[in-house]
């Protein structure tokens, strides 16, 4: 679809206001990667300057809002037909789609470079690296081309923890990695979950979305894999340098409800009503986000706790 096609399609309401560009930048999706990206900072073995940890938090948000921008230039095509996407700001007419582009691109340098200025060239190389992750390999690349798109391009999710402990020391250790991958497995469950009860957005718009080329049951049977194996390493990650008792209470009970609501969907009948089947998936979803949150939360707590003598295992 061309960019007039797209811009034709919607009658705007009204001109673009701050709320519609800030919108563009996908919000949601930035709160958690600014959440992460300061837990990976605070958990970091050393003293961060305030200032400079406020600047290295704004600078990976703005990277954030740039990749959501990206991505909604390019997908423009697709938001248009799904409902979960309808009312972004470029279908509904409010931002042109080139201008989507030409404020991603200018946010995406502005955001590496003050990042590595800020705090270290490494810092910001791996926001860059990041940033192209999600819209060159994820969003151009893998999201229509295989059904496996949200299990390699989310990892472009998981890189932030990184991006955090990177800007606070400015060299890799295991701990930011065992972030990573706590996010990394995560995400399929997560979003495999919402395209059960959004598989009609999928279908319409062209997106091989494991429910759509692999059909429901095979996507339950995918979650519930996911989730065995994400158990076993948030819960194995307690005892880790970003562990300790307070983060093993948190992820022993929220690993029990994630797998019992995994266990539910793998076990849920093709012949139910769809209401049944919706309010099961759609928990599930709602859970994940509380998952993903309360584990960064206990890595938090942890390390803010551990100067004290209360976090960690010594």
């Amino acid at each position: 679809m061309t960019d007039a096609s797209i811009n034709a399609s919607s009658t705007p309401e009204r001109e673009a206001g701050f709320g519609d560009y800030f919108a563009l930048l996908k919000p949601r999706v930035m709160s958690l990667v600014v959440f992460t990206a300061f837990v990976g900072l605070v958990a970091a073995p050393v003293h961060v300057n305030p200032i400079v940890g406020f600047c290295a938090i704004l600078f990976i948000a703005i990277g954030g809002g740039a990749s959501g921008a990206l991505n909604m230039w390019w997908d423009a095509d697709i938001d248009m037909v799904m409902k979960r996407t309808k009312n972004r700001p470029i279908p509904l007419g409010r931002v042109d789609r080139v201008e989507a582009l030409q404020i991603g691109m200018a946010l995406s340098g502005l955001s590496v470079m003050m990042l590595a200025l800020a705090t270290n060239i490494f810092a910001g190389a791996f926001l860059a690296f990041t940033i192209f992750f999600y819209v060159v390999i994820y969003t151009i690349w893998l999201k229509r081309a295989t059904p496996q798109n949200i299990v390699i391009g989310g990892a472009a999710g998981a890189f932030p923890p990184v991006i955090g402990w990177l800007a606070a020391t400015g060299s890799m250790s295991i701990e930011p990695w065992l972030m990573f991958a706590l996010t990394f497995l995560w995400t399929p469950p997560h979003f495999w979950a919402l395209a059960l009860f959004m598989r009609s957005d999928y279908d319409d718009a062209g997106v091989p979305m494991l429910t759509v080329t692999h059909g429901r049951r095979s996507t339950r049977r995918h979650i519930l894999a996911y989730t065995v194996l994400l158990v076993v390493f948030a819960v194995g990650a307690a005892f880790s340098g970003i562990g300790g008792p307070i983060y093993l209470a948190v992820s022993v009970v929220l690993n029990a409800l994630f797998l019992r609501g995994a266990w539910r969907i793998f076990r849920r009948d093709e012949v139910a009503s769809e209401a049944d089947n919706f309010k099961v998936e759609r928990g599930f979803f709602k859970l994940s986000l509380l998952y993903l949150f309360l584990h960064f939360g206990a890595i938090l707590m942890e390390a803010v706790l551990k100067p004290y003598g209360f976090g960690g295992w010594g």
